[in-house]
């Protein structure tokens, strides 16, 4: 074990910072002798972390228990396979006593590193409900705000607004799907409504796919859950792929029929 410290004896204080520690005490975890070395380069030095790193590996070390090092060093300790414990202070026999009446150094310090890693679980799990939480409060006024609209929006006026003719049907198909937004089996019922009072397939198809693809009311929870970069970019491709997908699918249907659409 390496530990960076401000003085040439045990009795000292260990360093702020590893890379500007002026002595190093090397620890054997087995027998717990213990070595100290002056600092290989001024404390001034640029990359002076770096050679802490070196003198590590010269030393065989497994361990490296500090107070602060820099996130570059601290990837070059595990890219060798050196093992980083932070947040150490004090005097070094502190730290070496502590060790010793655990008895297997190996021990203490794999039950710090559970103890770490139970920290992270916990930290990322409270972090993952508080988003969960507040997902969930926006689908619920999302939905509520859906059966409002389904049911004050008349099916007369909703089908009033396709004028007749096929580009505009399309486009209008496209902007009420992507504002009445909801699941796939309504689409089919609302598209067939739509197709008995008169409305080209150009107005049903964009409508039923932008219906299932685009979101506009449900915009609010995609970009808490996703980034708002990502969901306003996600919801114009989907609104102009509805409108294409439209196009393509009634010609191909006229194609295949004869014209018969």
């Amino acid at each position: 074990m390496l530990i960076p410290t401000e003085g040439p004896n045990i009795k000292s204080r260990i360093a702020k910072r590893l890379g500007t520690a002026p002595f190093f005490l090397i620890l054997d975890t087995e027998t717990m002798d213990t070595e100290i070395l002056r600092s290989p380069v001024d404390q001034t030095t640029k990359g002076s972390g770096m050679q802490a790193v070196v003198l590590a590996i010269e030393k065989r070390a497994s361990i490296v228990a500090a107070d602060y090092c820099s996130p570059i060093v601290e990837k070059y300790l595990k890219a060798n396979g050196i093992r980083l414990l932070k947040g150490f202070r004090g005097t070094v026999d502190n730290v070496v006593n502590q060790l010793q009446r655990e008895a297997l150094a190996p021990r203490t310090i794999e039950s710090q590193g559970t103890m770490e890693e139970r920290r992270s679980f916990y930290a990322a799990l409270f972090q993952a409900s508080k988003q969960f939480s507040t997902i969930i409060l926006l689908v619920v006024g999302v939905i509520g705000l859906i059966g409002l609209l389904n049911a004050f929006v008349p099916k007369r006026l909703l089908l009033s607004l396709f004028p007749g003719n096929k580009g505009l049907d399309t486009l209008t198909g496209a902007c009420l799907g992507s504002i009445f937004a909801g699941n796939p089996i309504n689409s089919y019922i609302l598209g067939n409504a739509l197709l008995e009072r008169g409305v080209s397939l150009f107005g049903v198809t964009a409508f039923i796919v932008s219906w299932v693809s685009v979101g506009i009311l449900q915009l609010p929870v995609e970009v808490s859950a996703m980034g708002k970069r990502f969901a306003i970019a996600r919801n114009l491709l989907s609104f102009m792929m509805a409108i294409c997908v439209a196009i393509f699918t009634v010609i191909c249907l006229e194609l295949l029929s004869g014209g018969g659409f």
